[in-house]
């Protein structure tokens, strides 16, 4: 286990928690109020909190199924990716898909869920060609339906 600093910016809000013993995500909540239109209303959504990774993780923020699923929202850039030097509060991008109804947001809402994940740093090595696989050069939908 890891532990991560956080750091309340302007919120009295719970800190990031997991909703089961076992879940890779931890739930991110609004410390806001904010109202997402329909057919692409999208906002960015303040956490009221900063943290600190460690060098040599990362955070990842994923949407949350349930909302997608019952509401049609969703994070945009997703994963949004959080360096381990980023020391600014976390703020979620978030979009309405749902072409009717409106969607409020009521600060203390779990809005996204936050991973952490080791992340290796590599070093770039040019080559003249590339190991031959069974895959080859096959791009996007080569594999099949």
């Amino acid at each position: 286990m890891i532990h991560i600093p956080v750091q309340r910016l302007n919120s009295d809000l719970p800190l990031p928690k997991y909703a089961k013993a076992g879940d890779a995500g931890a739930d991110l909540l609004a410390n806001e109020d904010v109202t997402l239109l329909p057919r692409g209303g999208r906002a960015l959504v303040g956490t009221g909190i900063a943290i600190a990774i460690p060098q040599g993780y990362a955070g990842f923020v994923q949407p949350r199924s349930g909302l997608a699923l019952r509401h049609g929202v969703t994070c945009l850039n997703t994963p949004g990716l959080i360096d381990s030097g980023y020391r600014d509060e976390l703020k979620v991008l978030l979009i309405n898909t749902d072409p009717e109804e409106t969607y409020e947001v009521a600060r203390g809402d779990r809005i996204a869920q936050l991973v952490i994940q080791r992340v290796e740093e590599v070093s770039w090595l040019e080559a003249e060609a590339l190991d031959e696989t069974e895959r080859g050069q096959g791009g996007f939908g080569h594999s099949g339906r």
